[in-house]
């Protein structure tokens, strides 16, 4: 185990967590092809805020350190800054097009990278979140035709899927059990070993790769699922004029109900891994019926939101047509600052259908990254919220909105939508 040296490709939410925690025990590259992340990491600070920069800082090293095998991570963009490593962990993201079809290229990519330098003896473990078959089928035919080696005799595989949690600082990477598997029993061994040394909350080695593969994209096909169903609740429990947080709050009073709440589902993993599960299903002739419609259910609920403000409106006498909305948040989840598939930006696009005119302040998101992603001009300060608003749409929970002077901003008659359920006041909520 003391001879293990670690390469980890992609630098990202989940690349990172896990790079910081191998370097406390190993001698670790973190590789990345985007030279300003390194430079970023170089300098000891991580704008995704998933390692805070005294942690990350106690690990940095300055120099490769396989030659003299020393613990500590140097992050790098040169391919030859991991051409000695021994273990290939690659965490880049699988998302979908926009027709919601999987997008394995950064996972073909990655993988001829790490071909280019991969040995004889070398195990590659992929932690990207996958239909069961991905890494066998897909990423291991990338690597021996790039490498020339051959799968299971020169070299060997793992899959260990990622269980980030972006934002969230009590469940971190070595705090949640990590499932492992292995391309034959004995490297099954080997890359459970390896993550068991540093994953304090413990291991379940899976018997294959396809096992494990499919355990992760189930995780967060079942959450999707159980929203979906909260969400429905919620448009059945308005139209009959029942609070449905106070619905689910009395349902949670029995041991065995599930505390799911409604919201916007998006992000990286449970508005995306569904639809990989849903591919490979269809592929083999069966068409999930539950699934899917957990998903169209779920990539409704922007619009759903939007005509409930603007109902609301409606009933208060205020004039839609050229009304002004201050919108709070637009990252995909509370405290965090990813906006990688939020659907706070489907709220946004169709309350201006309705012709409103939206302010979106978000002290978490950078506006540049906004502005890049979704053409959406943010806000980060609160002080350039200046104007006067019909209403406010509450659709992140930060923890600065929650003593926000909401009073301040808005207009003598006025709509407060609450669609995280976290308000005491407010005129309509999901």
């Amino acid at each position: 185990m003391s001879t293990h040296k670690i390469a980890v490709i992609g630098l990202g939410y989940v690349g990172l967590p896990l790079a910081r925690l191998f370097a406390t025990k190993y001698p670790v590259v973190g590789f990345d092809i985007n030279q300003k992340r390194i430079e970023e990491l170089n300098q000891g600070s991580d704008h995704t805020l998933e390692v805070a920069d005294d942690i990350l800082q106690a690990v940095l090293i300055k120099e490769v350190p396989f030659e003299g095998s020393v613990n500590g991570l140097y992050c790098s963009s040169n391919l030859n800054d991991i051409k000695d490593a021994s273990i290939y962990v690659i965490t880049v993201p699988t998302p979908v097009d926009k027709h919601n079809r999987p997008d394995l290229t950064p996972l073909y990519k990655s993988s001829e990278t790490v071909g280019k330098v991969l040995s004889k003896g070398d195990i590659v473990i992929y932690e990207s979140t996958v239909y069961p078959g991905v890494t066998e089928d897909e990423c291991i035919p990338v690597l021996e035709r790039i490498s020339g080696l051959k799968f299971n005799e020169d070299f060997y595989a793992g899959y260990s899927p990622e269980r980030i949690n972006p934002g969230d600082k009590e469940h971190t990477v070595e705090k949640i059990l990590k499932v492992t598997s292995g391309s034959n029993p004995e490297i099954g061994v080997i890359v459970n070993d390896l993550y068991k040394s540093v994953i304090t909350a413990g291991t379940h080695l899976a018997p294959t790769i396809k096992v494990a593969e499919a355990a992760k994209v189930i995780e967060n096909s079942q959450r999707d699922i159980n929203i979906a169903f909260v969400n429905e609740l919620a448009k059945i429990f308005n139209l009959l004029e029942i609070d449905t947080h106070a619905v689910l709050e009395a349902a949670g009073t029995k041991w065995n109900f599930l505390p799911f709440k409604p919201g916007l589902v998006g992000g990286h993993c449970i508005g995306v891994d569904p639809y990989y599960l849903a591919q490979k299903a269809q592929e083999k002739g069966y068409h999930p019926e539950i699934i899917l419609a957990g998903r169209r259910l779920n990539d409704s609920m922007g619009q759903y939101v939007a005509s409930q403000v603007v109902k609301t409106m409606i009933k208060k006498n205020i004039k839609v047509n050229g009304g002004k909305v201050l919108n709070l948040g637009i990252t995909f989840k509370e405290n965090c600052p990813d906006v990688r598939n939020t659907k706070a930006v489907d709220v946004i696009k169709a309350l201006e259908d309705y012709s409103l005119e939206v302010t979106t302040y978000d002290p978490w998101a950078s506006e540049t990254e906004v502005q890049h992603e979704y053409g959406i001009n943010s806000i980060s300060s609160i002080d350039k919220v200046v104007e006067k608003y019909d209403a406010i749409v509450l659709t992140v929970a930060h923890k600065e909105f929650l003593d926000l002077d909401f009073t301040q901003f808005l207009k003598e008659n006025n709509v407060i939508y609450d669609v995280k359920g976290i308000l005491e006041i407010c005129d309509s909520r999901l």
